[in-house]
């Protein structure tokens, strides 16, 4: 076997070059690093400051919750626990009220369904306006963007504060309140799904004569569809949720008799209407992602 040729003085030097160039390049890395973690960890002690997030005053707050959700619980003994529904701390005196509260969360989740709907279709419609690469125009684009972002920068609950104003305590309110925050959200999502399709297929249509429209159906719908139902309901889940805290400002659904126990404290009450919440939250979380799954298994396949 032929031993290694030795390298010359040229190439060691070109080595040794590239060599420090290499170190230097690290530890440039290493230092904006450094500089960019001093930064963030300055930024949070700064919003730690403002918030009065203090070490004190979270070791004088975390136990209250505690003793809180203590407060809250039923009575875990078993002869008080499965008695009649007048003695205090059993299950039948905690869901005292189910009948009232059911029909509550279903019209919260009625709520919030509607919503969703009735938003992702603006969403829909403006998402392929405010996407950069199939916008008509220059103008078109800025103002569907601008018009999404105020929809999804505004809270709902002031959206909430607004409509109940307007129109009065009720469901109404709450459901107008979630359509604009969930046009804005979803408008977002789905504009960055479109503007990350496959550009051939819409140059097929355009070479093949359509127009705006047809590029749109034939060239980009087929892509996105799948994301823009899976988006959709990821929105309903969070919708769920959100309705039942416009409930607190008078916009319908469990929120107001949430905000009534807690103003009075009904500790039973209070624990039972969040259980009764994450219990349908959870299921229609299952739900939401069974369909999801199986969407995708669709779009695999497909």
């Amino acid at each position: 076997m032929d031993a290694a040729l030795p390298l010359t003085a040229s190439a060691r030097a070109a080595i040794a070059r590239g060599e420090a160039e290499f170190q230097a390049a690290r530890r440039q890395r290493r230092q904006a690093t450094l500089a960019y973690g001093a930064l963030l960890l300055a930024c949070l002690l700064v919003a730690a400051w403002m918030a009065e997030m203090t070490p004190g005053a979270l070791a004088e707050g975390l136990p209250r919750i505690g003793e809180y959700f203590w407060r809250i619980l039923p009575t875990l003994r078993w002869e008080v626990l499965f008695a009649d529904w007048e003695t205090e701390g059993s299950l039948a005196g905690w869901f005292y009220r189910l009948d009232k509260w059911a029909w509550l969360i279903f019209e919260t989740s009625q709520m919030a369904l509607l919503g969703t709907v009735l938003g992702t279709l603006i969403a829909f419609a403006l998402s392929f306006v405010a996407a950069r690469n199939l916008a008509p125009s220059r103008w078109a684009f800025h103002l569907a963007r601008r018009l999404l972002e105020f929809c999804r920068t505004v809270p709902e609950i002031v959206f909430a504060l607004i409509f109940v104003w307007a129109f009065g305590i009720g469901p109404m309110a709450g459901i107008l309140a979630i359509i604009i925050h969930t046009a804005g959200a979803n408008g977002k999502l789905f504009a960055e799904v479109v503007e990350n399709a496959e550009t051939s297929a819409m140059e097929g249509v355009r070479a093949a004569g359509g127009n705006w429209f047809h590029r749109v159906r034939f060239g980009v719908l087929p892509q996105v569809a799948p994301n823009f139902l899976s988006y959709a309901l990821l929105r309903f889940e969070i919708n769920v949720r959100g309705a039942s805290v416009l409930g607190f400002v008078g916009a319908g659904g469990i929120g107001e008799e949430l905000y009534h126990v807690i103003s009075f404290n009904y500790y039973e009450e209070i624990s039972a209407i969040i259980v009764l919440i994450i219990l349908s939250v959870a299921a229609i979380d299952m739900v939401s992602e069974t369909l999801r799954r199986h969407l995708a298994t669709g779009a695999a396949r497909g």
